[in-house]
């Protein structure tokens, strides 16, 4: 009598497989996935013009009364590699939100930066920010990125090319990345130079090249 009972069928413990299956691979659930995340990937390209790189992340902790509450700092930088950049500081419970926190912070901070043919500086500058100190010189084409650690970062999604820089003081990512942005900031442009001394760009070219031109003539003799 134990083998006749119901349920102990094959046929009968196969429907409900049958049943499940479909509404795995149904084509219906796939066609709604598909169409919501077709927005997501809009707006994906819609920022693509904006690069940011994680500079540092440390983990930090508040001392509370029951004990201590840990969360996450991260230091981002973010730039169009076309001469505008910005840097970002955000805390949160999770690595994710606080990275998110920082690259929104630092979208709201960009700085346009002149460059020279789109590929270095115009001129030399110095940087200083507590005890971080950093050095950047304008170098020729060909010469690479000469740069490490917070600085490199900076550059990178500024969109330098040739560039020598140099710290000379605090290794402090923090430090070191507000001592670059304040040497970043003294860069002038030819243009901003001849408009504010009320000449035209073509006179300072020219002077400049004189310049150079006299002073390559003792050498050579």
């Amino acid at each position: 009598m134990s083998d006749e009972t119901p349920g102990a069928s094959p046929e009968q413990t196969e429907q409900p497989r049958r049943g499940r299956g479909p509404r795995r691979g149904g084509g219906g659930g796939g066609d709604r996935g598909r169409r919501q995340r077709e927005p997501q990937a809009q707006e994906e390209r819609a920022e693509g013009e904006l690069v940011d790189k994680l500079v540092a992340i440390n983990r930090v902790a508040k001392v509370v009364k029951g004990g201590k509450n840990f969360g996450f700092a991260a230091l981002v930088v973010v730039g169009d590699k076309k001469g505008r950049v910005g840097f970002g500081h955000g805390k949160a419970r999770e690595v994710p939100e606080a990275i998110r926190k920082a690259t929104e912070e630092a979208k709201k901070t960009l700085v346009r930066v002149p460059l020279r043919e789109g590929r270095t500086l115009h001129h030399d500058g110095h940087g200083r920010w507590g005890a971080g100190k950093v050095m950047l010189r304008a170098a020729p084409a060909g010469t690479g990125l000469i740069a490490g650690g917070p600085m490199r970062a900076v550059l990178e999604v500024l969109g330098v090319s040739d560039v020598v820089a140099k710290s000379k003081g605090s290794s402090n990512p923090y430090n070191m990345v507000r001592a670059t942005f304040d040497a970043l900031k003294s860069q002038s442009s030819p243009r901003q130079i001849a408009n504010r001394r009320g000449l035209k760009v073509a006179d300072l070219v020219g002077r400049r090249k004189d310049g150079a031109s006299l002073g390559e003539v003792p050498a050579e003799g």
